[in-house]
């Protein structure tokens, strides 16, 4: 045997991550979005967050509410 020496549960860790690889990169292209895309929905949800905490910030109260 001149055959190289190989680690059975390596050879299967990398046999799973490659198989879960595949799997995701399918399901990306089915489902996903580009990270471009992300990073800009990302974007606009931070601002509109901002935007609706300064809002709220800058709200007036009543002096009396109303019995």
């Amino acid at each position: 045997m001149s055959g190289k020496i190989v680690n059975l549960r390596q050879a299967r860790k990398r046999k799973t991550r490659a198989a879960a690889e595949e799997k995701a990169a399918d399901n990306r292209v089915k489902f996903g979005r580009t990270k471009e895309q992300q990073a800009e929905d990302a974007a606009a949800s931070a601002r509109r967050d901002k935007a609706v905490e300064q809002l709220e910030r800058h709200r007036m109260e009543p002096d009396d509410p109303p019995s």
